[in-house]
């Protein structure tokens, strides 16, 4: 039987009170995962011999970024991107404009491998070959993270910080930024907790091989506002996990819409991107440990 010693796993100090920008009483983190074909082929190799399961990605590159792009732009919005690298090389025509657009990039593995502690150096390569590949498609360096499959480990937390993370939203223990510690005691990086009430792929993603129900436009928009306001009234931060494979599909694109817009419309939330985020936690920080 395997045993654990009654210490908590995350090691990191409590998440410090520090003031949003402007006054604002919260904060909304707007995250998009663009997995592509990735999500069905980086875990299950298999379905490359499936095109009709895999066609699920596609519609990233086909259809859903450029609706989400579209939507960002008519709400006069700013969001972060989470691409795998190899999504980035084979959708690159379509990854190009959010870049023009001025919306941020952040890494989200190479072919989204989930991270297994046991298979370290797998791990690390998706981290490589991820950097590689958004360097060579977009020309950029993310500073941001979010782990394919929602995964992480003590060392590959530390690989990240060496390699120049600056932050990561992938946790799911708070609802407030704090600094990660790693197991040999260095600071890491800044986390930007996530909300899993706020992943599209709970409620608007199915599939021959991972069923699921779908969940209609009333009780989604609801359930999001309801946790917005609540989350809101706390203080803290609602980070979304978005798809464009979801999220970009017709009636979702306009749930999406009528829930940004019911966030924007307040005077008393910050809506920023990762790197704005992280960026002010660190301004903060000096003063609020």
């Amino acid at each position: 039987m395997t045993d654990f010693p009654p210490i908590a796993f995350n090691r990191a100090a409590p998440a410090p009170h520090f003031p949003w920008p402007n006054g604002a009483r919260s904060a909304l983190f707007i995250g998009f995962d663009v997995d592509g074909e990735t999500a069905w082929i980086g875990n299950t190799p298999a379905n490359g011999d499936r095109l009709v399961t895999v066609s699920h990605g596609g519609y990233d590159g086909r259809v859903g970024i450029e609706r989400i792009l579209t939507l960002l732009d008519e709400l006069k919005l700013k969001a972060t991107f989470f691409i795998p690298g190899w999504t980035a090389l084979a959708h690159q025509a379509q990854c190009v404009p959010i870049v023009e657009a001025g919306h941020e990039i952040g890494h989200h593995g190479y072919l989204h491998r989930r991270p297994e502690r046991g298979a370290f150096e797998a791990a690390r390569e998706e981290i490589d070959r991820g950097f590689e590949a958004l360097d060579r498609a977009l020309g950029v360096r993310p500073i941001g993270y979010r782990a394919p499959s929602g995964e992480n480990f003590p060392e590959l937390l530390a690989y990240l910080t060496d390699s120049g993370v600056t932050y990561s939203s992938s946790f799911r223990d708070d609802i407030r930024p704090y600094r990660h510690r790693l197991h040999d005691d260095r600071p890491g990086p800044i986390e930007i907790p996530v909300n899993y009430a706020f992943d599209d792929w709970n409620f608007g993603m199915t599939s021959r091989v991972d069923p699921r129900p779908i969940f209609g436009r009333e009780a989604v928009l609801n359930l999001w506002i309801d946790e917005f306001e609540a989350t809101h009234s706390w203080g803290g931060v609602t980070t979304m996990v978005l798809h464009p494979q979801v999220s970009g599909r017709p009636m979702r694109w306009h749930l999406l819409r009528d829930f940004l817009r019911h966030v924007a419309a307040r005077d008393d939330v910050w809506i920023a991107t990762g790197a704005e985020i992280a960026r002010h936690y660190a301004a903060c920080e000096p003063t609020s440990l």
